[in-house]
């Protein structure tokens, strides 16, 4: 039976290559969206109840463009890899 020192210095085990990050943007999504909804509701609310239309109809596009951030699939992963080419790191 191994020891728990003898698991840790193992030279077979290929040491750690740095953080996981597989299924972040997925738990990121799941997290903030419904998050996000709720906000959106209670502001648009707020400004179609105090009758500011032109502040209704600012936020709701900035609420459509921001939306478009949570609900389609895979944005966050290539609006990510399109910052770090940009900044010149693979």
């Amino acid at each position: 039976m191994k020891t728990i020192v003898e698991i840790a210095f193992d030279p077979s085990t290929p040491p750690a290559t740095g953080i996981n990050t597989e299924g972040l943007a997925d738990f990121l999504r799941k997290f903030f969206a419904p998050l996000f909804l709720v906000v959106v509701s209670v502001v648009a609310l707020f400004f179609l109840f105090t009758r500011e239309i032109t502040r209704f109809m600012q936020f709701i596009i900035l609420a459509i463009a921001i939306g478009v951030i949570f609900y389609v699939p895979n944005i966050i992963e290539v609006t990510a890899k399109a910052i770090a080419g940009a900044l010149g790191i693979k």
